[in-house]
């Protein structure tokens, strides 16, 4: 779509008219616009994912024992792993006979609808398996629709940062995981503290995904206020961030693609094991309350959000490809003995979760989009989002399932060994590929 092309929804039309004084591109600008939007995207992602653990299991599965149900709950969550790239595929063909103002409005909208929905959702007691039906079809829907919500932005970002910044400019959208998980962590921890238990479970928990909706609308906005601003336009199509074809980016760049989803998977794999599967892990097997343990989860994502800065300054002193390489093997290390510490009483959960959003901040700060630089120029915008949806999947999708069920066979440590596979994976994809090193290194 040019930069000329008349808007075609209600919302572009109104961000057009609140930012459409033709003023000078800044990075710092879209900074702002990525961080709103990512931080909306993980705000319903832990939204999700604590009441993967709290609520579901026994709103949806309470014929089973906590732990089935959790994992049941836990296979529900990865659904949206699954349809990611599927939402990928479709609203690439919406940006490219639409525009990326539809685009995005589609798919943020589909994105609140389908977490509002979860918060009507009945219980297992009014509708039976629909229930559990019910939940993996709106799952799926915000899968299609975090698919579809790549704006572009992110890469915009990396694209127009000065020179020797890029590692500072890299890790900027990615702090938008631990402030989501900081305002989800402490909404639920304050729900769970001022009500009682049964009113929590029978109404209570709907109430952050009725903020989750309200938050996307707002984003929206913040979105739509720059990408779809004649002189935004322009700039995505001088720097060949348009749309391709699936099949044409897969066929010209799938080296690029496979790198790209596998170096991160220490990263990716690291961000579920110290946000999603502890809660599980305390809830299930210790005596903690989880009001205690999500306040301990917000805390130690403030060390994660300063982990994530120091790691863009690091990316700029010795390189993005050490950064990802020495967090990498620091993530092995860390795999060998520290799930131990969730059996340790509150201050080894305390230690577990500090020291591994450090490390979690440094090599997330900088797993995304390393490689946008490496694709063709028409095939930049296309293959990006599709190699995060694969980083994703391959990286995160599954691993509070597999971690949880691991360690309630064999304990902790086999947890760790899940966590272990992801590092020797990125230091094997670092390894490898010449051409990765050559970009970021």
């Amino acid at each position: 779509m040019s930069a000329d092309t008349v808007p075609s929804t209600q919302a572009e039309r109104d961000a057009r008219a609140l930012h459409d004084d033709g003023h000078a591109i800044a990075p710092a600008e879209i900074a702002i616009g990525v961080i709103i939007g990512r931080t909306s995207e993980f705000f319903d992602f832990f939204v999700y994912a604590i009441a993967s653990v709290l609520v579901f299991p026994k709103l949806v599965f309470p014929y089973m024992d906590p732990l089935q149900g959790t994992l049941w709950s836990f296979a529900i969550f990865a659904l949206a792993f699954v349809a990611r790239p599927f939402g990928t595929i479709i609203f690439t063909a919406i940006d490219r006979a639409y525009g990326r103002g539809a685009k995005l409005t589609v798919a943020l909208f589909l994105l609140g609808g389908s977490t509002a929905a979860i918060a009507f959702l009945p219980g297992y007691e009014s509708i039976g398996v629909a229930s559990a039906l019910l939940l993996a079809l709106f799952r799926m829907g915000q899968g299609v629709a975090l698919g579809g919500s790549w704006d572009g932005l992110a890469s915009l970002l990396a694209l127009n940062a000065p020179e020797g910044k890029r590692g500072w400019y890299a890790m900027i959208p990615q702090l938008g995981a631990p402030l989501g998980l900081i305002v989800a962590s402490l909404l639920f921890m304050f729900l769970i503290a001022s009500l009682p238990a049964q009113d929590f479970l029978a109404w209570g928990w709907r109430y952050p995904f009725f903020v989750a909706f309200a938050i996307n609308v707002v984003a929206l906005f913040a979105r739509l206020r720059i990408v779809v601003t004649p002189e935004y336009a322009r700039l995505f199509e001088n720097r060949d961030l348009q749309p391709a074809p699936l099949t044409e980016t897969l066929r010209s760049d799938w080296k690029v693609i496979a790198a790209g989803a596998f170096a991160p998977l220490a990263s990716f794999a690291m961000f579920h094991m110290v946000t999603v599967y502890p809660l599980s892990w305390v809830f299930l097997f210790t005596d903690e309350t989880p009001a205690r343990f999500l306040a301990i989860e917000a805390v130690a994502a403030v060390v994660g959000v300063f982990a994530i800065i120091a790691s863009g300054y690091l990316a700029d002193r010795v390189g993005r490809r050490t950064v990802l390489g020495v967090t990498a093997a620091a993530i092995a290390a860390f795999s060998g003995f520290a799930p131990q510490l969730l059996d340790g009483g509150e201050l080894g959960e305390a230690a577990f979760m500090i020291l591994g959003f450090a490390l979690l901040g440094l090599s997330f700060g900088q797993s995304s989009g390393a490689l946008s630089a490496n694709f063709l120029p028409r095939h930049r915008y296309t293959g990006s989002a599709f190699t995060s949806d694969l980083a994703w999947l391959f990286g995160a999708g599954f691993a509070p399932l597999v971690a949880l069920w691991l360690s309630s066979q064999f304990g902790l440590i086999a947890a760790g060994g899940y966590l272990l596979s992801g590092a020797i994976g990125t230091l094997v994809a670092l390894w490898m590929n010449r051409e990765l090193a050559r970009t970021i290194g």
